[in-house]
């Protein structure tokens, strides 16, 4: 497999399943790589009453893995069954070699430029693409988050809770993010 992923998450127990669900609604290239059952150890458990979203009524562990499963396959991360025996996370592309061969290469995510004037001469002085990383630099202004995708309306609902005014500037008639 010789792929470039945003994202590769080891191992398909609820954490595994968790992230895969955020990766994938967060339109991240998502590959969830399991050696084993979806669910680790919940995958055999009988009964289930301290798990956040189970069913109230009574859960098992394999019907609450399934419902999860249901869930990453919906948001479109891809599936691999294999073990992985080594890795190198060396540089700006990591390498993750399975013991069936495949090989993987993962370059994380990166802030996409817009390319406007003054962009790269006011990184760090104005221009950020990280609100949770320099929100409160931002403390009572006025600031513009360019985008209409999930990331870009997360980011400006996040900045709600530092700069006075918050506007999103989005070049289509509505935006992409997810209604939630």
């Amino acid at each position: 497999m010789d792929k470039i992923y945003d994202v590769i998450i080891l191992g398909a127990g609820p954490g595994g399943l968790a992230a895969g669900i955020y990766a994938g609604r967060a339109r991240l290239d998502t590959l969830l790589i399991e050696k084993g059952k979806d669910g680790g150890q919940i995958a055999i458990t009988d009964e289930i009453e301290n798990y956040p979203g189970q069913m109230v009524d009574g859960e098992s562990g394999p019907s609450l893995i399934e419902r999860m499963t249901r869930q990453v396959e919906k948001f479109g991360a891809e599936r691999v069954s294999d073990t992985i025996v080594s890795v190198d996370i060396e540089g700006p592309v990591k390498t993750l070699v399975g013991s069936n061969g495949t090989l993987i290469i993962a370059t994380g995510a990166f802030p996409r430029p817009i390319g406007c004037k003054g962009e790269g001469e006011f990184m760090g002085k104005g221009v950020s693409y990280c609100a949770t990383c320099d929100a409160s630099f931002f403390e009572d202004l006025e600031v513009f988050v360019v985008g209409g995708g999930d990331s870009a309306v997360e980011e400006a609902m996040y900045l709600t809770k530092f700069a006075r005014k918050v506007t999103v500037i989005h070049r289509r008639d509505e935006l992409r993010a997810a209604k939630s």
